[in-house]
């Protein structure tokens, strides 16, 4: 409460919490606006046979169970950002370019909102060809015109979404895409405690476990979430105007889930793209090539097989996303330019070598870390027989991680403005 207070008090933090609220309330109202013509029992019931675009509704805050204007949600503008970090490691302008500033990465910003138009589109595509064949009647026109029709709209949806979340991080409370994706998340939560009323004697047992479960879940996600190791680091004594100043003792923290939550955004956003890309050849000519695509089709929507790629796929990301973000060359520049060193390591190039070798080392237990996450639930679904209770590791890593990025930056920008009762 003090801490509430604290920031209702300072008019600038207070305009920018209300304003992301303001923005997630009209998040939440788009999303409830449905596409016309759509059976939404026959896509409730086609949804729950399919776990691939279980995925998609993650990251559309629930609209795809709807088919809402906002069921793609924000995954094609993600899937172009992955597209881009790709490009500028292997093509030379854009290194060049992500190199130049603030000015460099507003370009490659506006390249990734160029392509997140015709990402969105295909994907849009995807998913009518997808319910399309479903058994059950899901839309009620499906004649040229009408797909074009949706397909404009769902990407103008997208679109709509990223803009918002450029809106919403210009505020720097939190991450606006996180927090787009948490609030669909958090949205969900009335239907998952209703669920509750479904359960008979005999489940009871096995939804107190699921519930202690979820809770130690989201207690193991806090800890590693905070991990850190903590490389010491001396500054020397300088001369200073005739006087001797400096010479302090300090860490520099190497955190365990270096990559925080964006490994597993990125999996769910390469998981979801194959099986998109066959819709468009269901209908090809070659025999070879339709049988593919219903492969592909079919390995996706497979619980174990899926399940399996996406934990490779986070493994994979987390190492990649740690090498963007994580420059040993740099800080161990900055830390000379600074004084400083590393006791028994010599400055310069052995300190960058060090400090890659030791983020090696613990970036494998948050690879684990954030894989297990993400898998983990079925697991446990599989263990109490509980299935109408079900949470995606995804999801709740998500939530965790969003309230603790909100409350750090907040923390943050009352600490810039000496608020001493929140220290």
């Amino acid at each position: 409460m003090n801490t509430l207070r604290q920031i209702w008090k300072l008019p600038e933090l207070r305009n920018a919490v209300l304003f992301v609220i303001a923005m997630l309330v009209i998040f939440r109202l788009v999303a409830s606006i449905p596409l016309p013509g759509i059976d939404v029992l026959a896509l409730k019931n086609f949804l729950q046979q399919n776990p691939l675009l279980g995925l998609v509704s993650l990251f559309s805050g629930g609209g795809l169970k709807r088919f809402s204007i906002l069921a793609l949600g924000i995954a094609p503008y993600i899937t172009s950002s992955i597209i881009l970090q790709l490009l500028t490691m292997i093509v030379p302008a854009l290194e060049r370019l992500s190199k130049e500033g603030e000015y460099g990465r507003g370009k490659i910003t506006q390249y990734t909102r160029y392509l997140t138009v015709p990402l969105a589109a295909i994907q849009g595509y995807g998913v009518i060809a997808l319910l399309r064949q479903s058994s059950q009647q899901i839309f009620s026109h499906t004649d040229a015109l009408a797909i074009a029709i949706m397909i404009v709209v769902l990407t103008a949806g997208t679109i709509f979404m990223m803009w918002l979340g450029e809106l919403i991080s210009e505020k720097k409370i939190g991450n606006g895409v996180s927090l787009l994706i948490f609030a669909g998340i958090v949205a969900g939560l009335p239907s998952l405690l209703s669920s509750l009323q479904a359960l008979d004697s005999s489940q009871i047992v096995g939804a107190v476990i699921f519930g202690i479960a979820l809770l130690v879940f989201v207690a193991f996600i806090v800890f590693v979430s905070d991990a850190q190791r903590n490389i010491p680091v001396q500054y020397a004594k300088q001369m200073r105007g005739g006087r001797l100043s400096g010479g302090s003792d300090t860490h520099l923290p190497l955190k365990v889930n270096q990559a925080g939550m964006i490994p597993i955004i990125f999996a769910v956003s390469i998981v979801l793209f194959p099986p998109t890309i066959a819709q468009f050849f269901l209908k090809a000519k070659t025999p070879l090539v339709v049988h593919a695509s219903e492969y592909v089709i079919r390995f996706f929507s497979n619980h174990l097989y899926n399940g399996i790629v996406f934990f490779i796929l986070v493994m994979a990301f987390t190492y990649f996303y740690t090498s963007i973000i994580f420059k040993p060359t740099e800080i161990a520049e900055n830390v000379q330019k600074q004084g400083g060193f590393i006791p028994g390591i010599r400055p310069g190039a052995p300190t960058a070598q060090y400090l890659e070798t030791t983020m090696n080392k613990i970036v494998l237990p948050g690879a684990l870390f954030l894989a297990i996450i993400a898998t983990l639930p079925q697991v446990v679904q599989a263990a109490t027989g509980v299935t109408s209770l079900s949470f995606s590791g995804a999801s709740v890593l998500i939530v965790v991680g969003v309230v603790i990025e909100i409350f750090k930056q907040i923390k943050a920008q009352m600490t810039m403005r000496d608020y001493d009762e929140f220290i």
